[in-house]
């Protein structure tokens, strides 16, 4: 159960690193479906697991549409923006990642448990 918990952590990260995006721009309804996608881990179904991917792989077109756009606002002023394209790269390249920790073989086994079991039982 533990393990299972620490290997979701940065599931946990990039969405909850998403949702504050979304509430910094005003954003409630993406705010909203970032934490609301939380709970629905405990349930060991494999669609939470690809509704996830998704959402994380679309949270990584965000990060990078916002490096892009932040990006050239900061060039129009004349100002510095390498450091935040790299931190905010880091950022969608740790989202990216994330994804991928489902991959695991003990994540593998918990959301695909649950689905074996269902079909045992019919």
């Amino acid at each position: 159960m533990w393990m299972v918990f620490i290997w979701l952590i940065p599931v946990f990260i990039s969405l909850l690193l998403l949702a504050s995006h979304f509430l910094r721009y005003g954003n409630i309804l993406f705010m909203a479906l970032s934490l609301s996608v939380i709970p629905l881990l405990a349930i060991r179904k494999k669609w939470v697991v690809l509704l996830v991917r998704i959402l994380l792989f679309l949270g990584t077109l965000e990060w990078v549409r916002t490096i892009w756009t932040l990006a050239a606002i900061r060039m129009e002023f004349g100002k510095p923006y390498l450091r935040m394209a790299i931190i905010l790269g880091g950022v969608a390249l740790f989202t990216f990642l994330s994804a991928f920790v489902f991959n695991s073989k003990r994540l593998r086994s918990r959301f695909s448990e649950a689905e074996e079991k269902e079909i045992e039982r019919v």
